[in-house]
């Protein structure tokens, strides 16, 4: 529900009133209609329509003429780029994938693992993530015996440019063999440079994260719920190990050279992530707590089921449950296809979850999963840019028409849509107003 002592600014005011004259409703019955009916889908009932979910990263530079690199390097204008989309639009719930991260800071701490618009890449590219390995296939027992030393020393000056001098410290346990030697590594000239530049990162990151504020908050004045908050667990481990430790190519080869020193450092990763996990906050918008999960490699196209089996899906159900008890909802979004891996979703608890499937076959999702899990997807993105309107109400009303039935169903584009035609979009997010499960 939405807050009753918020306030709101003459341009919120005038945005509130052509929502309520448009619709003949208040942006908070509005907001509590759209909660519903994606809660009504997340708990197995069937709603007064089918919800729908818009989720994009840079498409509403496309939408409204600005460059992608604006996300990145100019907030006001981002900012407003956002709410016109959402606005004009009018999805149930959503999700902005973008404007969290500044070209700034970016620019000063060099990570070596991304690219994004204005910075490495040219204004109108789509980020882009580079397959670093931070951690080397004979690290493991290094990372294992003293985790934090490791990120520190090894970790991190792999990770971002700036902080290379960090490889050069001692040992963390060496540092506490007394204050001499604490005060000689302060006064480095690398280090003190190294100090001033994460001042300024933090301070480039401040003004950033100041001048976006709180979208979250913005849009559900005006009557739109998000599509996913922050906290909890997170996701797949082995996610973490592939996107972010040994790459795509060394996680693969672990499971086979080195399999379980992988299984050890995805469940100390787990551990970490429980520790650190907090409750939903009730106070936030949104009911339930959504919670996007990203997943990557846990598709047909990387491991067999199998290594699925022994790899990835045991701490990923650990992750999953422990969310649930926080009390979130998870929304793993099943990035490429996952029709071998339906049914694991039958081991969670009814209508505690909502799978987002990417290029996996719908309706045999909705057989399998029926009167369990809610299933979210899958308009394809190429669809989107290049079909008709008419063929995206066509693709929509199938979907609705059959997983719709009985509920469980939320309909939301397959993966990105940067340069979706807005025509289909909106076609997309009409569909339901039109058709409804037979």
């Amino acid at each position: 529900m939405i807050q009753n002592n918020l306030e709101f600014t003459e341009e919120e005011k005038r945005l509130r009133d052509e929502i309520e004259k448009k619709h003949g409703k208040t942006p908070e019955e509005l907001y509590e209609e759209r909660e519903k009916r994606v809660r009504d889908a997340i708990e197995l009932r069937e709603p007064d329509r089918v919800p729908v979910s818009l989720r994009f990263v840079h498409f509403p530079a496309y939408y409204v003429g600005i460059k992608n690199s604006t996300a990145y390097y100019d907030p006001v204008t981002w900012r407003k780029a956002v709410m016109k989309t959402i606005i004009d639009f009018e999805p149930d719930i959503y999700m902005d994938s973008s404007g969290r991260s500044s070209g700034v800071v970016n620019d000063i701490l060099q990570p070596t693992q991304t690219r994004w618009p204005g910075g490495p890449l040219p204004d109108d590219s789509s980020n882009q993530a580079i397959d670093v390995e931070t951690m080397k296939a004979d690290e493991y027992d290094l990372f294992l015996s003293d985790p934090t030393d490791f990120t520190l020393r090894y970790i991190l000056p792999r990770a971002y440019g700036i902080l290379e001098p960090l490889a050069h410290l001692p040992k963390l346990t060496d540092v506490m063999m007394g204050f001499g030697m604490l005060t000689a590594i302060l006064s480095r000239k690398e280090y003190r440079e190294l100090g001033k530049k994460i001042i300024q990162a933090g301070e480039a990151q401040e003004k950033f994260s100041n001048a976006v504020g709180n979208l979250e908050e913005a849009t559900a004045k005006l009557g739109f719920p998000p599509n996913s908050h922050m906290g909890g667990v997170g996701g797949a481990p082995f996610d973490m190990i592939s996107d972010f430790y040994r790459g795509m190519r060394g996680a693969m080869m672990d499971m086979f050279r080195c399999p379980d020193k992988l299984i050890a450092a995805c469940e100390m990763l787990l551990e970490w992530r429980i520790q650190r996990a907090t409750p939903a906050d009730p106070n936030k918008p949104g009911n339930p707590k959504r919670l996007f999960i990203a997943l990557h490699r846990g598709a047909e196209g990387f491991m067999s089921n199998k290594q699925f089996e022994r790899f990835y899906w045991p701490t990923f159900k650990k992750a999953l449950l422990k969310n649930i008890e926080l009390g979130y909802v998870p929304m793993p979004f099943c990035e490429g296809a996952y029709g071998d891996r339906l049914e694991y979703f039958l081991e969670l608890p009814k209508g505690t979850t909502v799978a987002h499937f990417d290029l996996t076959d719908m309706f045999r999702a909705k057989e399998i999963l029926k009167d369990h899990v809610c299933i979210m997807g899958n308009v394809p993105s190429p669809l989107l840019q290049v079909g008709t309107p008419e063929d995206v109400d066509e693709y929509c009303k199938k979907l609705i028409h059959v997983c719709g039935k009985g509920g469980g169903l939320i309909l939301t584009n397959g993966s990105s849509i940067d340069l979706a035609k807005p025509e289909n979009i909106k076609a997309m997010i009409d569909a339901p107003k039109k058709y409804h499960p037979n």
